[in-house]
């Protein structure tokens, strides 16, 4: 029996290569031709296809693409066809039997051997018996090995052992892998550099203890955190070269402070409210403990709104904290008129399995006009709600969820002036059926259970239509209406959006969308919108722009342009 031990050869392709211009391939397709052709691809364009030292440097080349992925009984024939100025050099290909693992041994050594991640590693993507010999994949597994054994603390790991051996007339390939992982480094002493907050602040956002088992993924989680409490300008965390100390690893963060005052100012426009003023002012940190201040302003003809939020954080900064709220909204939209004084106090909790809680006491203020109905209303709602939200990245990302649920309750026993139960839910999902298409499906729905919503400010009744609802309508266009034909506001909400789109090219996409739902009291009336857009995902987010269709309005008032900035759900 003959053994050889053989060098990589793959240039494992992930798509087929564009074929050599001057040869052409018959009798070979899938991983084999692709393989061939990315071995072709480095050969110059222009070659003397007649010449016998050029077609033997081809045929050695297809041979070795072949054996790369497990063919070694290939018989190649060359012949040049086509007219003298236009020829090709034709490789009529036999790629005979494959040869097969007969036998695998992948040995795990070291504190990895009762490593979990090193089992399914080798399990998910390490050579069966039986499976053709690739060297490509060959060298993944350890390349693989080598990989995870750096991100989970392995830093003296080394192969033994590595060996492919074929053996071509009986069509027989072993492998042979013995890893030794060495000793696993853990975690050692953590420190600060340059920090303005607490440390025992700063020590609560470790994912680790000192003393753990290393993980580079934790280090990552630990940059993360400190990057989203927006303290810090600058983030820098380093471990001790494994090659200097004794299996415990010191962490060092280096940070920079945060400026004191951001001042964001901006101009928007959107087909619901029109052009908009907006103006933000954000302390990240007052003080030692990490409080921070945020204040905004949106102006636009139909509303002008005023908000300031004051935040402190609990022992775990993150995920856990305080919010007192207040905010001064003006509005004068359709047949609705209204000023509305709010302040809240928010508790906030992220769960364990992703979910936000928040739970809230809200007072609300408000002097209003709706329709034929004026007055005023003082009400204090406790309330809880709880979001969760995921995407896969991006400015238009390939997948996405969100989903939000909430309830507010206000009663005259503690001071409100009427009593009801406000529910409020949005949930929307982003989908892709290959790179260049992409679906989006968005439900919204909201209900009042009071008696007379004419005791209800507008504020906390419902209404449809525009950017965000049903496509098709003007923005909060669709309610019930009074004895003169002035909305009213609903008790009820329902609407839906449907939406497929498809990449035209680089980052435009082409858009075509249904929606429907309604906002009723007693009896829904279903309103329809259908139409085409144009998305863009541009560095800020994306615009979209949508040209719809009121399927439920008189002709002369159907047709609406739409135009929106910021995230689809």
């Amino acid at each position: 029996m003959l053994y050889r031990t053989l060098a990589t050869l793959a240039l494992f392709a992930a798509s087929a290569a564009a074929a050599h211009p001057q040869i052409e391939l018959k009798g070979v397709s899938g991983s084999l031709a692709d393989n061939i052709e990315l071995y072709l691809d480095r050969l110059p364009a222009k070659n003397n296809l007649g010449s016998r030292r050029f077609q033997t440097k081809v045929i050695e080349d297809v041979k070795l693409a072949g054996r790369a992925v497990g063919y070694y009984r290939m018989s190649i024939e060359p012949s040049l066809v086509g007219k003298e100025n236009k020829q090709k050099l034709r490789l009529t290909i036999t790629p005979g039997e494959a040869v097969r693992l007969k036998s695998v041994k992948v040995e795990i050594t070291g504190e990895a051997a009762t490593d979990p991640e090193f089992g399914k590693l080798v399990k998910q993507i390490g050579p069966k018996v039986n499976h053709r010999v690739h060297h490509g994949r060959y060298e993944e597994i350890k390349n693989q090995l080598n990989s995870l054994a750096l991100r989970r603390g392995y830093f003296q790991a080394k192969f033994v052992k590595q060996e492919l051996s074929v053996a071509p007339r009986l069509l027989q390939g072993f492998i042979h892998i013995q890893f030794d992982s060495g000793p696993r480094y853990h975690f050692g002493e953590v420190t600060f550099e340059g920090s303005q907050i607490r440390e025992e602040r700063l020590h609560s956002m470790l994912p680790f203890k000192p003393g753990e088992h290393y993980q580079s993924s934790q280090l990552g989680e630990l940059n993360q955190s400190l990057a989203e409490t927006n303290w810090f300008r600058s983030i820098d965390v380093t471990v001790d070269d494994p090659e200097t100390v004794d299996q415990h690893l010191a962490v060092k963060v280096k940070v920079e402070p945060q400026i004191r005052n951001i001042v964001e100012t901006g101009l928007g426009y959107s087909t619901d409210l029109g052009p908009r003023i907006k103006l933000n002012w954000n302390k990240p940190w007052l003080n030692d403990r990490g409080h921070s201040l945020s204040s905004k302003m949106a102006l636009s003809a139909p509303e002008q709104t005023v908000e300031v939020g004051y935040k402190w954080p609990k022992k775990n900064v993150t995920e856990d904290f305080y919010k007192l709220n207040f905010g001064v909204k003006n509005k004068d939209l359709e047949d609705t008129r209204s000023q509305e004084y709010n302040t809240s106090l928010e508790r906030h909790w992220l769960l364990e399995d992703a979910w936000y809680r928040t739970a809230s006491i809200r007072w609300l203020y408000e002097d209003y006009v709706q329709g034929t109905d004026s007055g005023s209303a003082n009400l204090i709602m406790p309330g809880i709600s709880f979001s969760r939200s995921w995407d896969s990245g991006g400015s238009m990302p390939a997948e996405a969820s969100r989903y939000l649920i909430g309830t507010e309750v206000s009663d005259p026993t503690w001071g409100s002036d009427n009593s009801f139960v406000r529910v409020r839910s949005r949930v929307g999902w982003i989908g892709s059926f290959s790179d260049d298409q992409r679906y989006l499906v968005r439900v919204d729905a909201g209900a009042v259970l009071m008696e007379a919503i004419t005791e209800l400010p507008p504020s906390l009744r419902f209404f449809a239509g525009g950017d965000n609802s049903i496509r098709g309508y003007s923005y909060e266009s669709i309610s019930p209406v009074d004895t003169e034909g002035n909305l009213l506001g609903a008790r009820y909400l329902a609407t839906a959006a449907l939406e497929y789109q498809h990449r035209v090219s680089g980052n435009w996409w082409a858009a075509a969308f249904f929606d429907a739902g309604s906002a009723w009291n007693d009896k829904a009336d279903i309103y329809r919108g259908v139409g085409l857009g144009v998305r863009w995902a541009s560095p800020v987010g994306p615009i979209r722009i949508d040209i719809a269709w009121g399927l439920d309005v008189p002709s002369d008032q159907a047709l609406q342009l739409h135009f929106s900035l910021g995230p689809e759900l």
